[in-house]
């Protein structure tokens, strides 16, 4: 991969972070790094998903391993909500 490739890459994964944070309800406290870390790994989930489905190569944007980019960096968000103690739920 290319250094342009990369960068793409990165960009890539910044905006399908920052689409998974607003979808995603609630207030987030992640920072900017920690948002392109999840959208850069839900954008390899989704390049893997699409090349398995055979809808392009992996490194290929396409709009089925888009979507389940920002579904699987909503999904992480989550999970890293989860593990830092994001809310804090009460039982009654």
């Amino acid at each position: 991969m290319s250094i342009s490739g990369i960068i793409g890459f990165l960009v890539f994964g910044l905006i399908v972070g920052a689409l998974a944070r607003l979808i995603k309800p609630g207030k987030q406290n992640l920072s900017i790094l920690a948002t392109l870390a999840l959208g850069v790994v839900g954008a390899l989930i989704g390049g893997l998903v699409a090349s398995a489905l055979g809808t392009g190569d992996f490194g290929e944007l396409n709009i089925i391993g888009g979507i389940v980019a920002i579904i699987a960096a909503v999904l992480l968000i989550g999970v890293a909500e989860g593990v830092s103690g994001g809310k804090k739920r009460s039982v009654h």
